[in-house]
């Protein structure tokens, strides 16, 4: 068991997926400034129910039972004043239980999952990277300066997950899925629901 701050978020965040944040909370603010300090990872989990800024009287919310370890990849302060950080995912965890420290930020005892092993991107997958490359064209994509190798299915399907706009209830069965096959399977049917084929 490891203990891994924990940045609960309505969205939800992939392993090589990037996302981009918004800082303006003192308990984050702190997670963040440890972070990239001891250039240590903390724990995105996903928010089931609930509001993700806390408030007194209002109930903590539910968490899911997994998550990502994230890494703070770029950072700088928005024109509005707070502070913008850019995320990318790591290795997945198994979410125990959870305490609050006194300046209200969730800890959690985790499991870490064994980081993915690089799996050769077969022919049948070829039409996800294809769609993957498509959306990388896109102006907000670029911004992320992705770094994906081709080559290895588990990165092109989490990213074109993270990149997918898809409900984040979904992305979070996925990234509960163990193999790449089943990875894989379901991103084409609900690419082919997307695009309205059978």
């Amino acid at each position: 068991m490891t203990e891994l701050s924990l940045f609960p978020l309505s969205g939800v965040l992939l392993p090589f997926g990037r996302m981009p944040l918004k800082i303006f909370e003192q308990r984050y603010l702190d997670l963040v400034r440890e972070s990239m300090k001891a250039d240590t990872p903390f724990g995105v989990v996903w928010i089931r129910h609930g509001g993700e800024v806390g408030q007194r009287g209002r109930a903590a919310p539910e968490l899911g039972d997994y998550g990502t370890c994230a890494r703070i990849v770029d950072w700088d302060q928005l024109s509005n004043g707070l502070l913008g950080i850019t995320i990318e995912g790591a290795q997945r965890f198994e979410l125990h239980k959870t305490h609050t420290r006194s300046n209200g930020l969730v800890v959690g005892q985790v499991d870490l999952q064994q980081p993915t092993a690089a799996t050769p991107l077969s022919e049948e997958w070829l039409s996800l990277l294809d769609v993957l490359r498509s959306l990388e064209t896109h102006p907000h994509v670029q911004r992320m300066n992705l770094r994906v190798d081709y080559n290895d299915a588990w990165q092109v399907g989490y990213t074109l997950l993270q990149l997918l706009p898809l409900e984040e209830c979904l992305k979070y069965e996925l990234l509960g899925i163990d193999n790449i096959e089943g990875l894989m399977s379901e991103l084409h049917l609900l690419l082919n629901q997307i695009s309205g084929e059978d």
